[in-house]
């Protein structure tokens, strides 16, 4: 189930268990259900819920997605920038060298497989002759949310910016 702030901003994502608590305690309003599906207890029934929204904004602190290897990997689908390989062997790549200066950043490092890695060594795209099949970009916790899930349900679509 997808959690919605007060705002309709994606929050995370929980099991129906929590999702009906909420509902039931009034800590949320049901924002969308599964088609046909419905809980049964013996004196209710209610919709599967797919989406939930808090009845009241509660405030997050910056919600900062670590820089680490697995996360870099995650955020370019683990496919090579390079060439658009799947291969199973991918690395960090730094898109400026570190021997030029380039930064561990979001921004500067890139999914790689290792024959391009190789290729590009410690030099720069154009001195290689390679180019990006996409910029990097710093990743926002909604990316991750839809990494997580897999497959969307066509209900959370708009609220993960997927139309």
């Amino acid at each position: 189930m997808l959690v919605l702030n007060h705002d309709y901003e994606p929050l995370s994502i929980c099991n129906v268990k929590k999702a009906i608590i909420l509902l039931y305690l009034g800590k949320a309003e049901l924002i969308a259900a599964c088609d046909g599906r419905k809980l049964r207890s013996v004196y209710t029934s209610m919709p599967f819920p797919s989406i939930v929204r808090l009845s009241v904004y509660i405030r997050l602190p910056y919600k900062k997605i670590v820089l680490s290897h697995k996360n870099i990997l995650r955020r370019d689908g683990h496919v090579c920038q390079y060439c658009g390989k799947t291969e199973s062997m991918l690395t960090v790549d730094h898109v400026i060298p570190k021997a030029k200066g380039g930064p561990d950043t979001w921004e500067n490092l890139v999914a790689a497989c290792v024959s391009c890695n190789n290729k590009k060594g410690d030099r720069t795209l154009h001195e290689a002759g390679m180019k990006l099949l996409r910029k990097p970009i710093r990743p926002n916790h909604v990316m991750f949310i839809r990494h997580f899930v897999g497959t969307v349900d066509d209900h959370w679509k708009p609220y993960l910016f997927m139309n």
